[in-house]
């Protein structure tokens, strides 16, 4: 079964520039028909909650000297959740924002000999203070808390043939909002930027197997403070909603960078990901 998992995503890794190329020409004539008034995020009212689900493929580069010495590319397959509302004790200037996202990166070496898989899932709880806007620009700052949890798995990795990503951060974060038409199609771009500032991440030392830290106990120094010198990071997602009918759409851009540097090792995990979704605006009880 794992087999079968495994080519599936090489043959994407192959092919994945097709068929985003033919997804977004498909849907073309679609957005050709959508015209009207595009409901976005702006509400004040903290009783309506604007969720959206999106599915994604990219490309991923992957490195870990504590499993190789080489850096790993393939394909990333993504999904992430998102639902913003206003805040019940300020809903004119701030939002509260909440994001799940998981993705899974299968990638090769160079030679193509060897095959790395990577596992993460993060969520992300952001609070976003009205600072600028206009008729239709919107600019928004504030703080997320941002953890995640997951593993990079090397399949010729001898006796460490794993290594495990945990890490909590507290970041620094900016939205931008733009709503505006082409001829009578409205449509709502948006940005956003995180970026850590100070956090926790667990690393084992150079050199040293799971088997010391958790048999052994020899668990000094694994968990580290993290700040933007020994863990460089950005998340940045741009995407456009824009309305077929009665449904709500996006499609959207992700670069994901994440690096580290602790305990004599070094650490990336880079994705360029295509992202297409779908948006709703719900009312609570």
């Amino acid at each position: 079964m794992h087999f079968c998992i495994f080519a599936f995503l090489h043959v994407l890794s192959m092919n994945y520039k097709c068929y985003m190329a033919i997804l977004l020409l498909c849907l073309l004539p679609f957005v050709v028909q959508a015209q009207g008034t595009l409901y976005t995020e702006r509400s004040s009212d903290p009783t309506i909650v604007t969720r959206a689900t999106s599915y994604g493929i990219g490309v991923a580069n992957v490195f870990d000297n504590y499993l190789s010495p080489q850096a790993y590319s393939g394909v990333e397959l993504r999904l992430s959740r998102e639902s913003i509302h206003a805040t019940k004790w300020a809903p004119e200037t701030w939002k509260a924002q909440t994001y799940f996202q998981g993705y899974l990166d299968y990638t090769s070496n160079r030679t193509d000999n060897n095959n790395t898989v990577a596992a993460v899932a993060n969520w992300n709880y952001g609070l976003h203070r009205l600072l600028y806007e206009t008729a239709n620009f919107h600019v928004l700052v504030g703080g997320v808390a941002d953890l995640n949890g997951g593993f990079i798995y090397n399949m010729r990795g001898g006796n460490n043939p794993a290594n495990v990503r945990v890490h909590a951060n507290l970041d620094a974060s900016v939205r931008l909002l733009w709503h505006t038409h082409v001829g009578r199609f409205p449509f709502l771009l948006r940005y956003q930027l995180n970026a850590p500032l100070v956090g926790l991440m667990f690393s084992p030392h150079y050199g040293q197997s799971y088997y010391e830290i958790f048999s052994l106990g020899d668990d000094k120094g694994v968990v580290k403070p993290t700040t933007p010198l020994s863990q460089p990071t950005l998340r940045s997602l741009l995407s456009i909603d824009f309305q077929i009918r009665k449904t709500t759409l996006r499609v959207g851009y992700v670069c994901d960078l994440q690096q580290a540097k602790l305990n004599g090792l070094k650490s990336h995990l880079y994705a360029h990901t295509l992202m297409i979704g779908f948006v709703k605006h719900l009312k609570k009880l």
